[in-house]
């Protein structure tokens, strides 16, 4: 829906010395937009924001929720730029690498896989697992598969190369470790593509709209009070 902070100097940052991925550190850029979609998110979409579970920023780090599972989740891109970390969006067309660092011993104990595929909801941010769902068969909008295994280090790795800009979601499932049941998240984001801060601007114009009318009401409301 998301702390140390240390690297390891001598390798990447989406691989720490032990093969543990440390616990992200986001730039500022990536923790303000976090911030903005679950603000705008919890606004227009009450008491659903987080079904079907997703990442969201949490004590400036970021979470996916699986279910009743929590991880650390990271992207990369080390082509491109290095260590920095991303929450969601990625800037550049190429290489992306993807980080779960499990915070339940129980999901070192069953099968996870993560899919990718191309955007066919039309809404963008907003898609949410049950809108992944009413798209049927995902085979013909897969651009990614890997398929359920078990990862007893604690942290879950994925590589994929971007050939293109556009938006995508990425989805991950995790079954229960003592029943025959699987649970599922998306987090939908955008690869190469200069987004213009529609939040930013929502939000201003909010602030401008609700500012205007409070001074409507008041200022009407003394215009009609008895001398």
């Amino acid at each position: 829906m998301i702390a140390a902070t240390m690297r390891a100097k001598s390798t990447p940052g989406w691989a720490g010395a032990a093969g543990r991925v440390p616990a992200p550190s986001l730039s500022t850029a990536c923790r303000r937009r976090a911030a903005w979609w679950a603000l705008l998110t919890g606004l227009l979409l009450p008491g659903s924001a987080l079904a079907g579970g997703g990442v969201m920023l949490e004590n400036d780090t970021c979470i996916i929720t699986v279910g009743f599972y929590r991880a650390h989740f990271t992207a990369y891109q080390p082509q491109t730029r290095g260590d920095e970390e991303f929450c969601e969006d990625l800037p550049d067309v190429g290489e992306a690498v993807f980080v779960l660092d499990y915070l339940h011993d129980s999901m070192k104990q069953v099968p996870v896989d993560f899919r990718i595929i191309r955007d066919a909801t039309g809404l963008g941010n907003f898609t949410r697992l049950e809108d992944v769902r009413a798209l049927g068969d995902l085979a013909p909008l897969t651009v990614f598969y890997r398929p359920p295994s078990v990862e007893p280090d604690a942290s879950y790795r994925v590589r994929h190369e971007f050939a293109a800009p556009g938006h995508f979601v990425g989805i991950v499932t995790a079954g229960h470790p003592t029943k025959d049941k699987t649970y599922t998240a998306v987090f939908p984001f955008s690869v190469g593509l200069d987004r213009f801060p529609w939040l930013w601007v929502a939000a201003a114009l909010g602030l401008v709209l609700g500012v205007a009318a409070l001074a409507w009401f008041w200022l009407g409301a003394g215009r009609e009070r008895p001398s």
